[in-house]
């Protein structure tokens, strides 16, 4: 149930709720959480990462940004209140601090990106972390500048973190005195000239975190202690296929493993290699090809499984595997004892064999 609604900026607003029979929540910061909505009687799925720690158990919060356009993101603004009801999945995902923590970070954020790394940062705060803390963080304009007073104040009071934000322009009603423009390799060396002993953690837009990957590139950055996190999918209905949204990019899926298991094409024909899927409580067996997920094979056939991020991430299209061999490349979007359990996530399983799921 929502317990408060605050704003944030002009168009963010932060939605605070506690769960049923005053139960405690368990995540880790950085974790996402994934809503469940009905809108004018249409199902969406949407995957929003927790900006509140896991410090301050009582309470879940997400921070959300109204997006032209966006059925969800506007939903939320125009119609959550205090009292209000929302059904959500167990937070999930991989994008965490390492433990044992760092002794040292770099915070990388634009825009609404800023919420993993605030939940990070609030979580440090929370447990007087000595960790030295350099947190950039980049917005069009000062009124865009999402947790500013907060960041602030968290600065003032701990001479371990350093803030700074990086503004493209002004506001009407206020100059910016602050740095300007976009984030370039001589600012960033500057702003932390001791940026090899730092884990860097980042999310944004995609092309901000491209931008991000090819400064870090350009100084010579050792990219094994990088990490980043962004969502691309405003809102999307279940009964529909994702597709991305300005200003948005999801973590690209790890890379194949060599030697990996994709069956080549047959040898007489030279055709691809295909399977048939069959979903069982649907009825339907479909074809798929080898080298598509099960997932694609279901949009295809017509058939509309729950599924919402599509990059094996938020959980929502898990099931269970009858019978059948895939090969499932996630992003934290199941757990170990759940694969145990021949659950998959249909959206980045490719089928390896002729597959039997419970959908």
């Amino acid at each position: 149930m929502c317990r408060k609604v605050l704003d944030i900026t002009h168009d963010v607003k932060s939605f605070h709720f506690e769960a049923d029979s005053h139960r405690t929540f368990r995540f880790d910061p950085g974790q996402f959480i994934t809503l469940q909505l009905e809108i004018d009687g249409v199902a969406f799925t949407r995957c929003y990462t927790i900006s509140s720690p896991p410090t301050r158990p009582h309470l879940i919060s997400i921070t959300v940004k109204r997006v032209p356009g966006g059925p969800v993101s506007n939903w939320l603004h125009d119609h959550v209140v205090p009292g209000a009801r929302i059904t959500a999945q167990a937070p999930l995902g991989g994008f965490t601090l390492a433990n044992p923590s760092a002794p040292k970070y770099l915070f990388l954020s634009a825009g609404s990106g800023i919420t993993p790394l605030m939940s990070m940062m609030r979580t440090m705060y929370d447990l007087g972390s000595d960790a030295d803390v350099v947190f950039v963080h980049s917005a069009r304009t000062p009124a865009d500048i999402i947790f500013r007073r907060e960041l602030e104040a968290m600065a003032a009071v701990m001479p371990n973190i350093r803030v700074v934000h990086v503004c493209e322009d002004d506001y009407p009603s206020e100059r910016w005195m602050g740095l300007r423009g976009r984030l370039s390799a001589p600012i960033l060396q500057a702003l932390a000239p001791d940026l090899d002993e730092r884990q860097t953690y980042t999310c944004g837009p995609a092309g901000y975190m491209a931008s991000i990957r090819s400064i870090l590139g350009d100084v010579g950055y050792d990219m094994s202690g990088y990490h980043e996190e962004s969502f691309s999918f405003e809102s999307l209905p279940v009964s529909s296929v994702p597709a991305p949204v300005d200003g948005g990019g999801a973590p690209p899926l790890p890379d194949a493993p060599e030697g990996d298991h994709t069956p080549a094409p047959d040898e007489e024909t030279g055709a691809p290699t295909t399977y048939s899927v069959e979903f069982v409580r649907s009825g339907r067996t479909v074809t798929c090809a080898a080298d598509g997920t099960l997932l694609d094979a279901a949009y295809a056939a017509g058939l509309r499984p729950p599924a919402s991020c599509t990059q094996g991430m938020c959980g929502t299209c898990k099931t269970t595997m009858l019978s059948g061999e895939v090969d499932m490349q996630h992003n934290g979007g199941i757990r170990p004892r759940e694969i145990a359990q021949n659950k998959i996530l249909i959206c980045c399983s490719k089928p390896l064999d002729d597959v039997r799921i419970d959908a």
